[in-house]
């Protein structure tokens, strides 16, 4: 999962596109990007890490230009640990473009051969991103007549890319000397959001993943892109939009609402907050309905996106609502944390549990979901370590059953708790007294009660069905072999960096002997 934002104002845009992606800094940690247009220059600045760390005041003044898009990263395809990869990308043909992109392409492979083979274009990483960069400068270049671009000739190519491209796709990008385009995959899978402003007279637009980089930078939400349209933005800011797909459907990505999103935003006509306190309401029921028998004192969330969820099923059993847990605010979010064994060590350090909350109570955790159960486990121990006399496991999402091929980490059966595993099982693997999950019908049911044109929902890893229609065991057989593959030599390449450093301290050690 990333953030992107793409800004066209009337001044200066560098401080929003820090400010933006500073509020869109949840849905990634890994890399941070801002690239600014001023004329038909670039000027680019990425780096490895957060948004405050990327960006100093130095690269902020390079920063030139009126327009500009910004991105944080969360790897799904290529190498967490590649600066290489870090967005936004750049080609230099037709006129130059830059791309930031948020989503996981399904047919990566297939594309980059046909880059190499049809439109000779050279892919230089591992990421899906760059890819989708050269499919859409391919397809502008195809387009262009006397050097000139023209509106249509920018729908056209996003048309193509439609037609060309499989997967999930949430892009801003922008064309030298001419303007910013914004687009959505068919599906509407990543979520998208556009607003506005004026200043002396002029409009201003805005684009990014979530509504609250919007309200928080003054600009107005007009609405959601699309699914399958391309809006149009030029430097001088007329705007222009259009659907470029046949057969378009919104299908946006349950775990948005169950996690990714923060609750203030509104993501196709739902807020998130609202969202999830009818996910509690939802849970409370199944509770009332089928464990009817388990005493619970207390209801604790396990902070901070199953604190809706957690309070208003408190409030819907009549229960006491405490919060147990004190979270570090200077740790960043586990699950998006690249490797596992970084992501185990930071549990105790990003969590420490109030005893007062636990001890001679049965205590009901609520989380937003059960993933890997690595941070489950750990929680539940802390809870018994406090003294809690049994402790009950709830999860506001459904059993996570199926790899997700969209724009999420987790891409292996083998890596998913609840793979091949029933209730019961689940529990005594992360050590609680019995673990409740929410129904997918329920999940869906609360987000559509917030907004009834939602008919479906990208909901794959829970049910298996993938909306793009594209994918197969031997496609995810696939993507764990590579999975493995990439695994083990990033554990030699720690072996290996762990020998080199015994190695020298060997050899530090003999010269302090000389």
């Amino acid at each position: 999962m990333c953030g992107i934002l793409g800004v066209v104002g009337q001044s200066p845009v560098n401080q929003l596109l820090y400010d933006g992606l500073q509020l869109l800094q949840h849905r990634g940690q890994d890399a941070a990007g801002i690239v600014t247009a001023n004329g038909k220059t670039f000027h680019m600045h990425k780096g490895s890490g957060l948004v405050r760390d990327v960006f100093r005041t130095r690269n902020m003044r390079s920063l030139f230009g009126n327009a500009g898009i910004g991105h944080v990263r969360y790897p799904t395809a290529g190498s967490a640990s590649s600066l290489a990869e870090a967005q936004p990308f750049y080609v230099n043909s037709p006129f130059g473009i830059v791309l930031a992109h948020n989503g996981n392409l399904t047919n990566t492979d297939e594309l980059k051969q046909d880059m190499y083979r049809n439109d000779l274009r050279h892919i230089n990483t591992n990421s899906d991103s760059e890819v989708l960069l050269n499919v859409f400068a391919h397809e502008i270049a195809a387009r262009v007549e006397n050097a000139t671009l023209t509106a249509d000739a920018v729908f056209g190519a996003v048309e193509a890319v439609h037609r060309r491209v499989k997967g999930a796709y949430a892009v801003v990008a922008m064309i030298a000397g001419y303007g910013l385009v914004a687009f959505r995959d068919p599906h509407g899978i990543r979520p998208m959001v556009m607003g506005a402003t004026e200043v002396d007279g002029k409009a201003e637009y805005m684009f990014a993943s979530e509504s609250v980089a919007l309200d928080c930078s003054g600009f107005k939400v007009l609405r959601d892109v699309q699914p399958g349209e391309c809006v149009y933005v030029t430097f001088d800011g007329d705007m222009q939009a259009r659907i470029c797909a046949e057969n378009t459907q919104l299908a946006p990505c349950l775990f948005e609402y169950v996690y990714f999103a923060r609750p203030d935003s509104v993501i196709d006509g739902v807020s998130v907050y609202q969202s999830r306190l009818v996910m509690g309401e939802m849970l409370a029921e199944k509770i009332r309905r089928q464990y009817a028998d388990i005493d619970i004192d207390v209801v604790i969330p396990i902070p901070d996106s199953s604190r809706q969820s957690a309070m208003q099923l408190a409030n819907a059993l009549g229960l006491p609502y405490r919060e147990g847990f004190i979270k570090n605010r200077y740790i960043g979010r586990t699950f998006i944390m690249p490797g596992q064994a970084v992501r185990k060590k930071s549990v105790r350090q990003k969590l420490n549990p109030v005893p007062l909350e636990f001890a001679g109570r049965n205590v009901l955790l609520v989380d937003d979901s059960i993933v890997r159960g690595t941070t489950s486990k750990e929680i539940v121990q802390m809870a018994r370590d406090s003294g809690a006399k049994k402790v009950y496991f709830a999860s506001a999402a459904p059993a996570v059953r199926f790899p997700n091929v969209y724009g999420i980490d987790m891409p292996t059966r083998a890596e998913l708790l609840a793979t091949g595993r029933n209730d019961a099982q689940i529990a005594a693997e992360i050590g609680a007294d019995a673990v409740i999950y929410q129904e997918l019908e329920a999940l869906e049911q609360a987000v559509q009660s917030l907004n009834g044109e939602l008919n479906v929902f990208e909901a794959s890893c829970f049910s298996g069905c993938y909306i793009t229609g594209d994918i197969n065991e031997a496609y995810l057989d696939a993507i764990e072999a590579a999975r493995k593959k990439g695994k083990a030599a990033s554990e030699q390449k720690e072996e290996d960096n762990s020998n080199q450093m015994v190695d020298l301290n060997l050899n530090v050690a003999e010269q302090n002997l000389i």
